[in-house]
């Protein structure tokens, strides 16, 4: 799949069954988001989740009624069909992962799409900054840390980062640039030192892929919107699904119309 594809033409290719691969790289310049479906009685406290904790969980969209499988602010979507790889829990366990979730899908449902730290590389790789897992050709590594969500209802949890590794200048250069984007997790939460939020080993992620980390540069976490999965364990939902980590809904939205200038 060409990276430099529509939206639309990535989402028909997704659909189709042509492309099933992680999504970091893909259409630059259109917004990405992370994906939680959940039964209408447990939606207003994800909500809640979700409005106390924006770094990781930045709401985007949601359905406009329970069932519904459009996103129309987001483009012409079937939320059925348009991710890459979905996860299926029951009772906070994940049950699975599959292609698609036409035969899962109730009319109770309830879809929340969250931002997603893919918009923001654009704006660091337009930068001149060199992003890991994009040239590596790999998901973004992701981990799991000792910070705590705040609480809402039945979710808590721990938040889940992302890591890009990079020079000390290139680290301050990458705050700036993020802080600009709070709708796809805005500036870094923590540089340098892992073990200082709960992370043993970078070269074993929770989910996504290892990158190579120079011996002149430092890694750099975002909040990361896989967060909502560790909520998800805690809360134990008789049903829900997510995206497969690094498999995102690609949406016709612009990352430009998320900037903060």
């Amino acid at each position: 799949m060409n990276q430099h594809n529509s939206p639309a033409i990535l989402r028909q290719a997704v659909r189709s069954g042509e492309f099933s691969g992680n999504t970091s790289g893909c259409t630059p310049g259109f917004v990405q988001c992370n994906l939680t479906i959940l039964p209408a009685d447990w939606a207003n406290d994800f909500l809640r989740f979700c409005l106390a904790n924006p770094r990781p969980c930045p709401l985007i969209a949601s359905s406009n009624q329970p069932g519904d499988t459009g996103l129309p602010l987001l483009g012409d979507i079937d939320i059925r069909t348009d991710v890459p790889s979905y996860r299926i829990f029951r009772d906070g366990e994940l049950a699975g992962e599959v292609a698609d979730i036409r035969s899962h899908w109730r009319d109770d449902l309830v879809v929340f799409a969250l931002g997603c730290s893919f918009s923001f590389e654009e704006a660091l790789l337009a930068d001149g900054l060199e992003v890991r897992n994009v040239s590596e050709g790999v998901n973004v590594p992701m981990y799991r840390t000792n910070i705590d969500c705040s609480p809402a209802g039945p979710f808590q949890g721990k938040m889940v980062v992302s890591m890009r590794p990079f020079r000390a200048a290139d680290a301050i250069r990458a705050v700036q640039i993020c802080t600009r984007f709070p709708s796809v997790h805005g500036a870094p939460i923590h540089l340098g030192d892992p073990g200082l939020i709960g992370i043993g080993n970078l070269d074993l992620p929770d989910y996504g892929d290892a990158v190579t980390i120079k011996e002149s540069e430092m890694p750099v976490f975002w909040a990361c919107g896989v967060t909502p999965q560790v909520a998800l364990e805690k809360a134990r939902p008789p049903f829900a699904i997510t995206h497969s980590p690094g498999h995102m809904l690609v949406t016709d939205l612009r990352n430009s119309q998320l900037a903060v200038l």
